[in-house]
């Protein structure tokens, strides 16, 4: 196990490094911020020439990323355009999101894995049926359609929750925005589980265990249920990352000043800064959870060693 954690934190730095360099090119050319920064009106010489030596755009760009790692590893991620340090803005905004990911995790782990369940052991019945039409429209439909339809009923014409987060963005106030975020990964995790359901419970290991006359609720839950979580494991995982990266939609969409909100601000007025600063932290979190992903195989499969 000691062996195998090491080997993969050795595998993460050329990634960290490459999506992290990726992402710096692709940034820079999305035009010249200090142009951006002077909206339509073209920036006086002088004032461009200064602002590029202030944030270090004078420079070329090989220098300027290894200029922006090197102080990255001593946790200065930089200075927005608008003079704000970038830590300053990362440490209002991923707490927020952090929570919103949390509740958005928790809709498709009760949710998305009870009515897979339930699925696939009645496959073919109508809840079947009609779970899988369900999940069905609810892939098909926008995310930004679903929030702005609940924020109108929920919000505007039925006054259960506030249409927009207050700037705290309590638990409470998340659960909706929460809700729209998870929306469509809990369709494809109730999808996948009741396919993992469905196959595991024709598998040779399930019938002995149903033969041995094992209790219907020990032989789901400690042998058919375990098994089947593996790839459901996999996708949640993995979906972290993407939640809190593509969270965009969602937080403009009820005004919470999280990740997704800073990124369309960075993106917006061009502040490279901001917009690598806060990828980079989605890249170690991404990184990070999809290790763990792979440590928990051993703990839902005992089967599964790692060299």
């Amino acid at each position: 196990m000691g062996r195998y954690v090491i080997r993969r934190l050795l595998q993460m730095i050329p990634v960290f490094f490459g999506a992290t360099l990726l992402i710096f090119l692709m940034v820079n050319v999305m035009g010249d911020p200090i142009a951006g920064l002077c909206g339509d009106k073209a920036c006086d010489p002088a004032t461009a020439a200064r602002l590029k030596q202030e944030f270090g755009l004078d420079k070329p760009v090989w220098q300027q990323y290894a200029t922006y790692m090197g102080n990255v590893f001593t946790g200065d991620f930089g200075t927005a355009f608008n003079g704000q340090e970038v830590t300053e803005l990362m440490s209002t905004a991923f707490p927020v999101t952090i929570r919103l990911t949390i509740i958005a995790i928790l809709f498709e782990i009760v949710i998305g894995i009870t009515l897979g369940v339930v699925t696939g052991l009645r496959r073919g019945r109508p809840i079947d049926t009609a779970v899988l039409i369900l999940t069905l429209v609810v892939i098909a439909i926008p995310t930004f359609v679903t929030g702005l339809v609940l924020q109108l009923l929920l919000g505007v014409e039925w006054k259960w929750i506030k249409p927009s987060v207050t700037p705290d963005a309590p638990f409470d106030e998340l659960l909706i925005p929460g809700l729209v975020l998870a929306s469509v990964s809990l369709a494809y995790v109730t999808r996948l589980t009741r396919t993992s359901i469905a196959e595991n419970s024709r598998a040779d290991y399930v019938r002995t265990a149903v033969a041995k006359g094992l209790p219907r609720r020990r032989v789901i839950t400690r042998h058919l249920l375990r098994n089947s979580l593996i790839p459901v494991v996999t996708f949640i995982g993995t979906d972290v990352g993407a939640l809190m990266g593509g969270a965009i939609v969602t937080e403009r969409i009820f005004n919470i000043h999280g990740v997704g909100f800073q990124l369309y601000q960075g993106i917006l007025r061009q502040s490279t800064q901001t917009v690598v600063g806060f990828v980079t932290v989605l890249v170690l979190v991404f990184l990070v959870a999809n290790l763990v992903v792979d440590l928990l195989y051993a703990v839902l499969d005992p089967r599964i060693r790692y060299a």
